[in-house]
């Protein structure tokens, strides 16, 4: 098992796989070459929300929705779309959203009880509600009641991009502009002020430990679902110089636990593509590996593992994939990183913590929140609890480690 000190210090790798790259333009029955978003139905039925309508893939044949074909459609430009556990269907536009029963669509607007009809994300919660994630917040809708949340009940501003439940029902909610809202009985935030990589949040996704790994603009964040930092990923894809940093467009986990994630930059060039973390290391995809396009725009994996790449330029499935060694998402699958116990918090000058039992580390670190290391003291007993001077950390947030037990620190 990797330790988490050399986790906080991924590095990237780029190298040849086995893997196969099938891909589907227009040429192949798909509606649009930009694909926005996409779905996976029961029997690896694939949903495609593009520019120009709804495309849906069995496999062999394609079948198109859009507003010339189907009456009650919201609009031809997708922005969201997701398939139900029932196999019911929901889109989303810049003009509302869609529901299709299997037979016939019909459109919902604010006039409806949508909180706003531009909807960024569409999920289904684990109560059964539908919940959208719009440009003025998010919308809950039971079948017959639609409840919207929005600045005026404590989100931040600047809509939202992500909502999902956790593996316990608490709805966590990604935000364009103001970090991650967490509702459980109301409103609590990770933001750049506990340590999050940026407050532009573009997807959260939840492993089987309940950690929540954030996608960023800069990369990604992950945190256990008592909102403790665990550590960062800022380079899963490599990117020619200046660019470093990885905007993140998706984030999914395949059933072995490997994180999958979409990266897209547009500055001096436009580059982008997957890559793929097994607990060790990042392995990355791209166009000269037989991607269909570097603009990513979100991922779906089906029940085979197969990784559905939606891009503006077509679908990739990228299918035999061997990532190597690793072990799923590694130190996260442990259960072995810890809350590290300090006080006070903030601090001013001094804190004072207790050591882990059976600690066997002869040091405590400090990192900054681009997890470089900052300082570091020597531990003169190996229990108990001891004082630790942070007089020279200047104000900010930092990240304390003993072993495998970490905390955040706010020094004011």
């Amino acid at each position: 098992m990797k330790s988490l000190f050399t986790s906080l210090f991924v590095l990237a790798f780029s190298f040849s796989q086995a893997q196969t790259f099938t891909n589907y333009t227009d040429a192949d029955g798909l509606a649009n070459n930009g694909v926005n978003c996409l779905d996976v139905a029961s029997g690896d039925v694939m949903w495609f929300g593009t520019q120009a309508g709804v495309s849906v893939f069995d496999g062999t044949n394609w079948t198109a929705h859009n507003t010339g074909t189907d009456a009650g459609f919201v609009d031809d430009v997708i922005t969201a779309i997701k398939v139900l556990v029932n196999g019911e269907v929901w889109i989303g536009s810049d003009f509302g959203a869609a529901h299709y029963d299997g037979t016939s669509w019909t459109t919902y607007t604010e006039t409806d009880g949508l909180g706003d009809n531009r909807v960024k994300t569409i999920n289904e919660l684990d109560n059964g509600n539908i919940v959208f994630g719009t440009n003025d917040g998010f919308t809950t809708f039971d079948g017959t009641v639609w409840t919207s949340f929005g600045t005026s009940d404590g989100l931040p501003f600047g809509g939202v991009t992500s909502a999902l439940s956790d593996n316990y029902g608490v709805l966590i909610i990604g935000t364009s502009l103001g970090g991650v809202t967490i509702s459980d009985g109301g409103f609590t935030e990770i933001t750049e002020d506990e340590g999050l990589l940026n407050d532009k949040v573009r997807v959260v996704a939840i492993d089987d430990m309940n950690n929540r790994w954030i996608g960023t603009s800069d990369g990604i964040s992950v945190y256990n679902d008592n909102d403790l930092f665990i550590e960062q990923h800022t380079r899963m894809f490599e990117l020619p110089a200046p660019d470093t940093l990885n905007p993140v467009e998706d984030i999914k986990i395949d059933s072995e636990g490997n994180v999958w994630v979409g990266v897209y930059v547009d500055y001096l060039v436009t580059e982008g593509g997957v890559s793929a973390y097994n607990g060790t290391d990042w392995v990355q995809f791209e166009p000269a590996d037989g991607l269909v396009g570097p603009v990513v725009r979100q991922l779906a994996i089906d029940s085979q593992d197969n990784v559905w790449v939606a891009t503006s330029t077509g679908i990739s499935k990228i299918s035999d994939v061997d990532l190597g060694g690793g072990s799923g998402t590694g130190i996260l699958n442990s259960g072995e990183i810890s809350a590290l116990k300090m006080y006070p918090n903030p601090a001013t000058d001094q804190i004072s913590i207790e050591l882990p039992l059976g600690n066997e580390i002869g040091q405590i670190d400090f990192f900054d929140t681009s997890l470089r290391l900052v300082k570091s003291e020597p531990l003169i007993q190996n229990s108990g609890i001891i004082k630790i001077s942070v007089e020279d950390l200047k104000m900010g947030v930092y990240i304390a480690r003993i072993g495998n037990s970490v905390s955040r620190l706010l020094v004011d």
